[in-house]
């Protein structure tokens, strides 16, 4: 950057009054100003949504050249220092209200945030405007391939069984004719990544971004289970023989089921699946659903569980490092990587990681399955796409490559002709961009749906619950134990497990739970599970704002209610808080906020104070962050967004901790729900367990499962 000696004498300004040519006052010189009146016309431009990409370039060059300046001004040298230090703080203050407004713009304030060469272009205009010379560029340095984490790799011993069962992958001799089917020739020369981004901006016609699908053909799905049809037609086209998707479907319209059905189409075994921690026990859960003859396996910590011959390997981007390695030579033929946004920025580590193991998978395999899954708008900023573009392998660090350049040869067009971009936009989306909202496939789903979402407590805090539960389970069994002691002592023979015995002890237990304040019991570990989940809920719901926009977020108890809400500021989204130790006057102002205002993403609720009277169905979507102990609650809290007036199918999801008796609650929750339609539709409930309390019933179930588990009956 130029040092103060290389500044032009500024712009002149015209005083008010009309008079002209006078000499500009120092604060009218330099940089600052004009930074400033860039920031000034982002801020307006922020202020009628959506903010445009030109828009969100001139805000990030703005921050780096503010930070330059700081940096300059603080090494030394420059006159009325404090002077020039506070007019930055001015113009860094306007920024960050502008990013207050539109906080996705935060993104671009982080340290390894991408900066397009448009940015650069548009950064070196600025700094001649405010009599900076730029730097010069450095020549582009050689694309460098893909290279694995150097963090501390582990094999787990399963993995090294497996090799030892088979030694060796047979070659796919296709692959290599496949990477080199596809040469420029009438395009060689031309720069074509920026023209294939900018094209989703140019060239867009108004038709959706969503490839041409067939038409769904019959899928057959194991225990019954029923594709809907836009699920079905991604399937269809794989059985076809596509094999690259970028699936971009609205949270709730069944992404997980369609990729793990497109992989048992195209045979993509073994199959790995890269996801965020907070869903990859869900993953595996979807499998067994799914697909029930295909064995998985999930990647925890140093893999010590891991079943080497699995079919489908789970693991999530934060333990990634770790395993790259052995993941890149286990012979994959397919590769889901779920919230694909995770790896937008291609200098992060694990996004190096994933296109790494891709590159693997195509070097081996002619056709392998590829699919990113992500329910972000394609049309935020396009650039965000440029790695999973390349994990996809329909482009590479410096052009398209593959079908993707044989396709845009084709147009006959170059980027010098105003047509080449509505064909090349229409390019890009058939090779697999598939896009859906809810509005589009209304009739093909439920105008109301619970989805469970379960979740592995993992951790000091999952450790300690599975010992509380273990304690309570040990403690009921001692308590059958001791009733049945007593009964054989009078003569009484019981060989399998008494089943009004158990009742009666998980009932004492249940008494002794409500009157007594301390130890261990049913509700605190229920309310102990609901703090350990609340982080995990946190998470999903805040890439769920990020993917659809409005959520909201309910939960029991204040301390998690207290996480959540320090999970999103932390995160910088906006929410607006409804619970019961307010004024009648602050809960109308946070209500409205979270209606009215689109930059308020988050409602975050009491299940008792805003599980009735009153209207969120500016939402579709909504996080049950802790389970109710009646489906009514439950019903009451959907009922805040399924409503009259609702215009968009509801999707309530529920957090559940696996392996634990949240999972046992929620079935209970269900049964009871069943129980109540039957009575509503005239059914009468022949063995008398509608009236059962769901509290009494998780205990019945803690106790039979733990005499089972010790042999008794």
């Amino acid at each position: 950057m130029a040092r103060a000696g290389q500044r032009g004498s500024g712009r002149a300004r015209t005083a008010p009054g009309g008079q002209g040519n006078r000499a500009p006052r120092p604060s009218e010189q330099g940089i600052i100003p004009v930074l400033a009146e860039i920031a000034r016309e982002v801020d307006r431009a922020v202020q009628r949504p959506p903010t445009r990409p030109a828009m969100r370039t001139k805000f990030q060059v703005v921050a780096l050249l503010v930070r330059e300046e700081r940096a300059r001004v603080m090494a030394g040298g420059v006159a009325r220092r404090d002077e020039q230090l506070r007019r930055l703080d001015g113009v860094a203050t306007m920024l960050a209200r502008t990013a207050a407004r539109d906080t996705s713009l935060l993104e671009l304030l982080a340290d390894d945030a991408r900066v397009s060469e448009a940015a650069r272009a548009y950064k070196a205009t600025v700094m001649r405007s405010g009599g900076l010379e730029p730097p010069e560029e450095p020549a582009p340095a050689a694309p460098v391939a893909p290279v694995f984490s150097a963090a501390p790799q582990v094999v787990p011993q399963s993995v090294i069984s497996r090799r030892l069962a088979n030694p060796f992958l047979a070659p796919d001799y296709e692959a290599a004719a496949e990477r080199s089917a596809a040469k420029a020739r009438r395009l060689a020369g031309w720069e074509l990544l920026e023209p294939l981004f900018r094209s989703f901006e140019r060239g867009a016609d108004g038709s959706p971004a969503c490839m041409r699908l067939p038409e769904a053909r019959p899928v057959r799905t194991p225990l019954g289970r029923e594709l809907m049809p836009h699920q079905a037609q991604v399937v269809t086209a794989t059985a076809a023989g596509h094999r690259t998707f970028l699936l971009a479907d609205e949270p709730g319209l069944g992404k997980t089921a369609q990729a793990l059905l497109a992989a048992q189409a195209a045979d993509a075994y073994p199959l790995l699946v890269v996801v965020p921690n907070v869903v990859k026990t869900n993953w595996a859960h979807e499998v067994g659903l799914w697909t029930p003859f295909r064995q998985s396996t999930v990647v925890h910590g140093d893999g010590d569980r891991v079943d080497g011959f699995a079919d489908v390997v789970i693991v999530n981007y934060e333990i990634l490092d770790r395993h790259v390695g052995w993941l890149g030579d286990f012979g994959f033929r397919g590769m889901v990587v779920d919230e694909a946004h995770f790896i937008k920025n291609k200098t992060s580590q694990r996004s190096q990681n994933v296109l790494a193991l891709s590159e693997k998978i195509r070097a081996r395999v002619a056709k392998p399955l590829l699919m990113a899954l992500t329910g972000t708008p394609l049309i935020n900023d396009i650039e965000d796409f440029r790695a999973i573009w390349q994990f996809l392998g329909w482009i590479d660090d410096k052009m398209p490559v593959g079908s993707l350049m044989t396709a845009l040869e084709e147009t006959g067009l170059t980027p010098a002709e105003p047509e080449f971009y509505s064909a090349a936009r229409a390019s890009v989306i058939d090779m697999g961009i598939v896009r859906r909202r809810k509005v589009d496939v209304v009739a093909d789903i439920p105008a109301r749906r619970v989805a469970d979402l379960p979740v592995e407590l993992d951790g000091a805090a999952g450790r300690s619950i599975r010992a509380a539960e273990a304690a309570l389970s040990a403690r009921l069994v001692g308590r059958y134990r001791s009733a049945v002691e007593f009964l054989t002592s009078g003569g009484a023979v019981v060989d399998e497990i008494d089943v009004d015995l158990v009742r009666r002890v998980a009932a004492a237990e249940l008494k002794d739970s409500s009157s007594q304040a301390g130890g261990e019991n049913v509700f605190t570990m229920v309310r102990r599970i609901g703090q350990a989940k609340a982080g995990l809920a946190a998470d999903y719901t805040a890439q769920l704002a990020r993917n659809v926009g409005k959520v909201v977020f309910f939960a029991r108890h204040v301390d998690v209610m207290d996480q959540a809400e320090q999970t999103f500021a932390d995160r910088g989204i906006r929410y607006a808080s409804i619970r019961g130790d307010q004024t009648t006057r602050t809960r109308n102002k946070n209500i409205a906020s979270f209606v009215d205002d689109p930059d308020v993403q988050i409602a975050v609720c009491s299940l008792m104070a805003a599980g009735v009277g009153i209207n969120l169905q500016v939402a579709s979507n909504l996080v049950l962050a802790e389970l109710s102990w009646t489906d009514a609650e439950q019903t009451q809290a959907i009922d805040r967004i399924h409503r009259i007036g609702q215009a968009e199918p509801v999707t309530a999801w529920r957090i559940i901790a696996a392996q634990t008796i949240d999972s046992k609650i929620a079935e209970l929750i269900d049964s009871k729900s069943a129980l109540a339609a039957r009575a509503l539709d005239g059914v009468v409930d022949e063995d008398g367990s509608s009236s059962l309390d769901v509290q009494l019933e998780a205990l019945v179930g803690l106790l039979t499962d733990a005499l089972a588990a010790e042999g008794v009956g």
